[in-house]
């Protein structure tokens, strides 16, 4: 798997830039990018809704109908980039529309003229009913589920680019590698079982280790509006995770 050593492109599309894009109008590719990202972060906000009370019903029509908001351009004209990070933007516009959700009680809250966002509500639900119980407010499980979120994105992003470069058998069978701790690693029993030398598989697992970091630090300097703030919000993040 070929090394990754130039530093990650910080900000190259941040996701301010694209809710600036959106909010121009016209900018299709801009939409499609945030429905994207969407994509990729609304299971947060639906197990929110769920844990502040709201059906499963309920919070399915208000996530649905929020996300669908957002991507019109005059719900994105007014968004002050100031808030800084993304996912408390998303938490705190998510809480005045579901305060304010009377207000669209009797509108389609599917979204006037946009297609639904298509997401595995199932699988959000399953999630629900699996954990344990966590006597943290919803506030701070959201911010456990965005880390969540995001380590998922990135593992995805870093498992296509092994796809394109031939080595998915590889990484998958290094990706565990990542967390572990160096010296837990059975780096002789893997090596022979990829058929390398130990010494190769130990620079394979660092490369990727180096990978994986620049495309997290990628990922989370995207989601913020100053490059300054990169090293607080992952440490945020994996606090979030540890609770």
């Amino acid at each position: 798997m070929p090394a990754l050593d130039s530093p990650p492109t910080l900000f190259a599309t941040t996701r301010w830039t694209l809710v600036q894009d959106a909010a121009r109008g016209g900018d299709h590719g801009a939409v499609a990018a945030l429905g994207a990202l969407f994509a990729t972060y609304w299971q947060p906000l639906y197990r929110y809704a769920r844990r502040k009370g709201k059906s499963k019903e309920d919070a399915e029509d208000l996530v649905q109908g929020f996300l669908v908001h957002l991507l019109t351009a005059d719900a994105l004209r007014d968004i002050d980039r100031a808030k800084g990070r993304f996912r408390s933007f998303l938490l705190a516009s998510f809480q005045h529309w579901m305060i304010n959700d009377w207000k669209h009680a009797s509108r389609d809250k599917r979204g006037g003229g946009i297609a639904p966002l298509s997401f595995d509500w199932e699988s959000a639900e399953s999630g629900l009913k699996l954990e344990v119980a966590d006597e943290r407010s919803p506030d701070r499980i959201y911010d456990r589920e965005w880390a969540v979120a995001l380590l998922d994105k990135v593992l995805q992003d870093l498992a296509a680019l092994a796809r394109e470069e031939g080595g998915a058998e590889q990484f998958e069978r290094l990706k565990p590698c990542l967390t572990a701790d160096s010296g837990r690693i059975g780096y002789a029993a893997i090596a022979t079982e990829l058929g390398l030398s130990e010494g190769a598989l130990r620079v394979a697992v660092h490369r990727l280790r180096k990978r994986y970091r620049h495309l997290l630090t990628d990922e989370i300097a995207r989601t913020l509006s100053s490059p300054d703030a990169v090293e607080d919000e992952m440490q945020s993040l994996f606090a979030a995770l540890a609770g």
